[in-house]
Order: C-alpha cells, then structure tokens, then sequence
C-alpha cells in the first residue's frame, strides 16, 4: 500500500478480483461519509451529496467529471436538483477496488 493519502494517489489499470469485504471495511475509515453497497457482486462504493440549489450541484457534477476524466476512471452519477449520488466501481475486478477509494477521497477534497 503506498504511504501516500488516498487522495494523493492515481488510479492505475486494475485485474483480478474486488478487495474483500475486510479491505473495503478497513479504507471506509479514511473516507467517512462513504458505504459500499454489498448488494451487487463485489460491491459498489457510494455517497450522496446535498447542495443548496442546482447551480452548486452542477458545479460539483462538472468538478466530478474532472476528476473522472483526470484519472480515466468513471462514476455512475444520479442527479437531481439539489443532489448527487455517486456509485463507483472497478469493471475489470468485477466490484471495488483501490481506483475506487481513489476517486472517492479526490471527490471529498473539492470539500463539497
């Protein structure tokens, strides 16, 4: 595991298998507000962030979007006027993996 905060790091191209639940229980640690939804095979990490009206929720889903781009890896979003939920997983591991986490921390820096 790298020394670095989870929000300092990279995504990089990931194979194999999802972390396990221990692991995605561990990481939940360094990214409060987070849950992974054990009810799709091998998890999806989520949260859902409120704002005080749609400009603010835009300004974060295009900040999001940066972000996903910046590191080649995407959320599923839903938004509404004054919400946005973000579900991330890792395709090529089949569930949640380290790329999640990842994405997760960086989205919590913008401090939304």
């Amino acid at each position: 595991m790298s020394p670095l905060p989870l929000h300092q790091q990279r995504c990089e191209p990931r194979a194999g298998s999802p972390l396990s639940v221990a692991g995605q229980h561990a990481m939940l640690g360094q990214i409060p507000g987070w849950q992974v939804d054990a009810s799709v095979p091998g998890g999806a990490l989520q949260r859902t962030y409120s704002f005080p009206d749609f400009h603010r929720t835009m300004a974060f889903v295009n900040a999001v979007a940066w972000i996903a781009h910046e590191q080649d890896h995407h959320p599923d979003m839903a938004v509404s006027f004054n919400r946005c939920t973000l579900r991330w997983s890792t395709h090529s591991v089949g569930g949640v993996s380290l790329n999640d986490f990842i994405c997760a921390a960086r989205v919590d820096a913008l401090g939304a």
